[in-house]
């Protein structure tokens, strides 16, 4: 593709071959210079990832007394009982998995390796117990009790077909890591994750039993296209079998602090399939486990510390796309979108992960270099 920049007239060169010596932070008198934005006009423009609880923005804001006091009860007592009962729960479920996959050799075609087509009791035997396992971790974490509500339309069942009416891919807003546990405890769908996350060890195989679709992300080549061609053929295959396991995509492509919606990525929706959108929230009083402006390690440590936390889901009826729809996948992105802002009272924003690295790298004082990002992976 032939560039559009006008070629760049040549500099002269210097005939004494003389370094500039001028000083590197002398301001140029021709270029104008803008003041550095203030954390309240940051906040204001990236309102979807600012973080309102008790510790404030990264987790660092000074706390009350009382604060304090409850979280030095926890770092004392529940964190430890907390890191030790759900490291045996991730343990177990590996072995479980390693048993069920002893002498087969996973799926490697189109650059992917999983066990999404397992079948059988070892199938059955995954399915149930991390169902079970993933629930279990919840409940250690704190999530006692977990809301959820079902807005389903009665009449759907008997004016279409169970194949018509079956969803090829779940859609989801994304606040948190615990959004994948709550789904793997509620319907164990296959999710699109980092290469690497494969060769973690333990969430290796635990990911490759889940069927996830891998994608290099810090990579541009020409894998992508069939990643994408992978995902869709799991949407369609998932449509028209109920045996095949469900995509659960997050089309923001990023997580925000709960309260916003941002653009939806098209990928879910190239199908042409049903999908099911789910809405998911974390009321809280002290810390949100919305994950943003905040260190991971930082981020497990205050949610272990809290005594109780919440989730709150509400499952919407099964959407058919319409024909204009299903050929303009931007138009069923948005229209899903649209309907899961109005039910679940979020307000929509056009800002995306740009913005959010952009916010992230200034409040680590790093607003010269906007790519860098902090210790969370988005």
């Amino acid at each position: 593709m032939e560039s559009e920049l006008n070629p760049l007239a040549p500099v002269p060169p210097n005939p004494q071959n003389e370094l500039d010596d001028r000083p590197l932070l002398k301001p140029d008198p021709n270029t104008t210079q803008t003041q550095p934005e203030s954390i309240e006009e940051m906040e204001k423009k990236y309102a979807a990832y600012v973080r309102h609880d008790v510790y404030g923005t990264m987790g660092l804001g000074e706390l009350p007394w009382a604060e304090k006091f409850l979280l030095g009860l926890g770092l004392a007592f529940l964190l430890p009982i907390r890191v030790v009962a759900g490291t045996c729960i991730l343990v177990i479920y590996y072995l479980i998995c390693r048993v069920c996959t002893a002498f087969l050799a996973p799926n490697r075609e189109d650059g992917q390796e999983d066990y999404a087509h397992m079948g059988g009791w070892r199938r059955a035997v995954i399915m149930q117990s991390g169902r079970f396992l993933s629930r279990a971790l919840l409940f250690v974490f704190g999530f006692y009790w977990i809301s959820e509500t079902s807005r389903g339309d009665e009449t759907s069942s008997t004016d279409q077909s169970e194949e018509s009416e079956r969803p090829g891919a779940i859609v989801s807003n994304h606040v948190s890591y615990l959004d994948i546990l709550y789904h793997m405890s509620s319907s164990f769908p296959s999710f699109v994750a980092k290469r690497s996350v494969a060769k973690l060890p333990l969430v290796g195989l635990i990911s490759k039993c889940l069927g996830c679709v891998y994608v290099q992300r810090e990579s541009k080549s020409s894998d992508f296209k069939g990643v994408s061609g992978v995902v869709n053929d799991r949407i369609r295959e998932a449509h028209q079998d109920k045996f095949a396991p469900k995509m659960m995509l997050f089309p923001e492509g990023t997580t925000t602090n709960g309260d916003y919606l941002l653009p939806f990525k098209t990928g879910a929706f190239f199908a042409k399939a049903p999908v099911l959108p789910i809405l998911v929230r974390y009321p809280y009083q002290r810390f949100s486990p919305a994950w943003d402006t905040i260190s991971g390690v930082r981020h497990v440590i205050l949610l272990l510390c809290q005594f109780a936390n919440y989730i709150e889901v509400t499952k919407l009826p099964v959407y058919h796309p319409s024909e204009q729809e299903k050929e303009d996948p931007k138009l069923y992105a948005e229209n899903v979108r649209r309907l899961m802002a109005h039910e679940g009272n979020l307000i929509l924003s056009d800002i995306g992960l740009a913005e959010k690295r952009v916010y992230h790298a200034a409040l680590n004082g790093n607003i010269r270099k906007p790519t860098v990002l902090h210790q969370k992976d988005d």
